[in-house]
């Protein structure tokens, strides 16, 4: 982080990222719960130096930075208190004539991160360091075997727990989309072994799940399911009845692909068009967005999670909900193309029949929804789970943002672009009284996400509190 993007980063408020302590002569006795945060998480900046009252941050300074330095560096690059070794980047600035630390914490490859014993586990939420619970250490001892559990034999299995009908399915498809791919041409036994669908007499956990039988399925991964759930409203608050559709259960993976694209075709329109072998494929950008994620949720999943995952249509949006973190921090996956699925199995067995992508093309495949619906796609993670967020062109979704764009280009010049902005505009027109803990749960993000999008509306002059927090109300500036 330069010295620029430091103050423009004081300019703003603390987030999962980045975390400020006064620090004037010690280190603060906090600083290992963030640092085990950053690490356990998709790490973050640590600045010592700089206090903070409400959103206001303050330059105090560090008297001696050297030696702070060297103890802080000292105890990382030690097994002393941390179970791992940490390497952080260190930078330091003068501000207004006073020396100001930076330590750039990243996500550690070993997980859970934790000092002195496992129940000193943290992780980041919002802008704050919380206590991981048991569920969620669980999760970071399961990521230990990220790339690697698909690939184990699942010992209760053998051939005969193959679903005969989803690999003939699996096979004709490859032959007829990837024709040329050299799998096509071996026996079964061949194909199963160079898939690793089997390993010796077993199969693998990841041909287990993507071509095994129901019972072998549930017999070796508890309550097996990939679920599906269409829901009249904007939430399980508004919708009667609760859903309108729920999937029901099917053999394994390769069947919950079909079955899901099938309801999922439902949203998007559709032209076809012959390819050189006389086979009709969809060709919608859209469509292929929502099957990019739809594979990436499939391919990415902790299936040995409690949760499962989940597809999830509401009026207004599609969620694609995983049990499971992301492999790397978002901003590295929307960037680079870089391939790290959790289950390397299952991602091979769909990008041999081409309905996967590598990490970064993948993710640019998905983001094409932003500039065909001029709509948002949305990924937020965190240790138990991932979601990705269609926002849905539909006739609700227009009607919403023609009232906004009515409203405030009639009562302000400086009408926001901003989607979530534009849904809190909206309902404080509905009701001026409305609450941060109201606007959290009808927007769907955090209550730290509403102030910061409410600081920006009364930064950019478009809205204004009138009288205290309790009693007051909202006032949008005509």
């Amino acid at each position: 982080m330069t010295k620029e993007e430091l103050l423009n980063r004081l300019q703003d408020i603390e987030w999962d990222d980045f975390e400020v302590k006064e620090a004037r002569t010690d280190l603060p006795k906090n600083i290992w719960e963030t640092v085990s945060a950053f690490a356990n998480m998709s790490g973050g900046w640590i600045v010592l130096g700089v206090s903070q009252n409400a959103q206001i941050f303050t330059i105090t300074g560090v008297e001696n930075p050297e030696k702070m330095e060297q103890d802080f560096t000292t105890v990382l690059r030690s097994k002393n208190k941390f179970n791992v070794l940490i390497n952080p980047i260190c930078h330091k600035y003068s501000i207004e004539e006073k020396s100001i630390l930076l330590f750039y914490i990243p996500s550690s490859e070993q997980k859970p991160v934790y000092f002195n014993s496992l129940t000193n586990t943290f992780i980041r939420s919002g802008s704050g360091d919380q206590r991981a619970s048991d569920s969620e250490i669980n999760a970071l001892l399961r990521d230990q075997l990220f790339g690697v559990m698909s690939a184990r034999k699942a010992i209760n299995t053998s051939i005969n727990d193959i679903n005969r009908v989803s690999l003939n399915r699996y096979r004709d498809y490859m032959a007829r989309f990837n024709p040329s791919l050299q799998y096509n041409a071996l026996t079964e036994q061949e194909f199963l072994e160079r898939l690793h669908i089997i390993d010796g007499e077993h199969l693998t956990y990841g041909g287990l799940l993507f071509l095994g039988n129901a019972i072998a399925i549930n017999k070796n991964i508890s309550d097996f399911r990939v679920d599906l759930l269409e829901i009249p409203g904007t939430s399980y608050a508004d919708a009667e009845p609760r859903y309108t559709f729920r999937l029901e259960e099917q053999e394994n993976l390769w069947e919950y692909y079909f079955a899901i694209f099938e309801r999922l075709k439902r949203q998007v329109d559709m032209p076809f068009k012959m390819n050189n072998l006389g086979i009709a494929e969809e060709q919608s950008p859209l469509l292929e967005a929502l099957r990019e994620a739809l594979v990436n949720m499939l391919m990415h999943a902790d299936y040995f999670s409690t949760a499962k995952p989940r597809v999830r249509i509401f009026s207004n949006r599609i969620e694609f909900e995983n049990p499971g973190c992301f492999p790397l921090p978002i901003e590295t996956l929307l960037t680079t193309d870089i391939s790290q699925p959790r289950n390397p199995i299952l991602a091979k067995l769909f990008r041999n029949v081409k309905l996967a992508e590598n990490a970064g093309f993948g993710f640019y495949k998905m983001r094409m929804w932003e500039k065909l619906t001029h709509t948002k796609v949305d990924f937020s993670s965190t240790i138990a789970f991932s979601v990705v967020t269609f926002v849905l062109p539909s006739e609700n979704e227009s009607h919403e943002n023609a009232v906004i764009k009515n409203y405030t280009e009639n009562y302000t010049e400086n009408y926001t672009e901003n989607y979530t902005e534009n849904r809190i505009l909206v309902a404080i027109k509905n009701n001026p009284k409305i609450t941060i803990p109201e606007l959290s749960l009808l927007i769907g993000i955090t209550e730290i996400g509403i102030k910061w999008n409410l600081k920006k509306l009364k930064t950019k002059n478009i809205l204004q509190r009138i009288g205290a927090a309790k009693g007051g109300y909202w006032k949008i500036n005509r």
